[in-house]
C-alpha cells in the first residue's frame, strides 16, 4: 500500500508546478504507478533524475541485455520487487537465459553466464555488499566493457539503486499482472 496520498498537482507546490506540468505533458499523465508516481512529488528532482533513468535505460553503449541486466542486479540487491518485475521480462526478452534471471532471483549460484554477464554480476554484487570493488573485479569488468561501458554501467546500477530506494521507501506496490515470481525476501 502506498505511504502518501495519489500525486496531485494541487499536493506540489507552487514553485514547483512548471516541472510537474512539464512531465506530464511529456508524459501525457499523471503517473499512477512505479518511480515517477512518487518522485514526482518533488518534480525537479524528477526531471533530472527520470531523464538520467531513461538515458542509461535506452541510450548507452551497453547492449540491451547488459543494461537489463544490470538493472536486475541492481533491483535484487536492493530487494526491490517493483523492478524486479518491470525488467526480469524484458531481462529475458534481451537475451538473458531464464536460468541466469531465476537463478539471480533466488540468490543462487547462476549456470551458464557469458562472460560479459559474469563480469558485471561479480562488480555489481561485490559493490553492493561491500561498498566496494577489489581491483582484480574492477580489471575484469573494464576488460568486458572498457571505459565507457563500465563507468555507464556503475551509473545505471547507482541510478536504478535510487528508483528501488523510490519505491521501497514509499511501499509503490506492483502491477497484479506480472508474469514474474516475487522476490525471496
Amino acid at each position: 500500500m502506498a505511504r502518501v496520498p495519489a500525486l496531485s498537482r494541487d499536493n506540489i507546490p507552487e514553485e514547483q508546478r512548471a516541472a510537474f506540468d512539464e512531465m506530464v505533458k511529456q508524459r501525457g499523465s499523471i503517473p499512477t504507478t512505479g518511480p515517477g508516481s512518487v518522485m514526482m512529488n518533488a518534480p525537479e528532482v524528477a526531471q533530472r533524475a527520470l531523464g538520467l533513468a531513461l538515458y542509461l535505460r535506452t541510450d548507452t553503449s551497453l547492449s540491451p541485455r547488459i543494461r537489463e541486466l544490470g538493472m536486475l542486479v541492481a533491483a535484487r540487491e536492493n530487494d526491490c520487487q517493483f523492478i524486479w518485475h518491470a525488467h526480469a521480462p524484458a531481462g529475458r526478452q534481451a537475451g538473458l537465459k531464464d536460468e541466469v534471471v531465476d537463478a539471480l532471483r533466488d540468490k543462487k549460484e547462476i549456470p551458464g553466464m557469458a562472460p560479459d554477464e559474469a563480469a558485471l554480476v561479480k562488480y555489481g554484487q561485490e559493490f553492493f555488499r561491500t561498498r566496494r570493488v577489489s581491483q582484480a573485479t574492477f580489471d575484469a569488468a573494464l576488460a568486458q566493457f572498457g571505459v565507457l561501458g563500465l563507468s555507464e554501467l556503475t551509473n545505471l546500477m547507482g541510478c536504478y539503486s535510487m528508483l528501488a530506494f523510490n519505491v521501497n521507501a514509499f511501499g509503490v506496490e506492483l502491477p497484479a499482472d506480472s508474469p514474474e515470481k516475487p522476490l525471496p525476501i
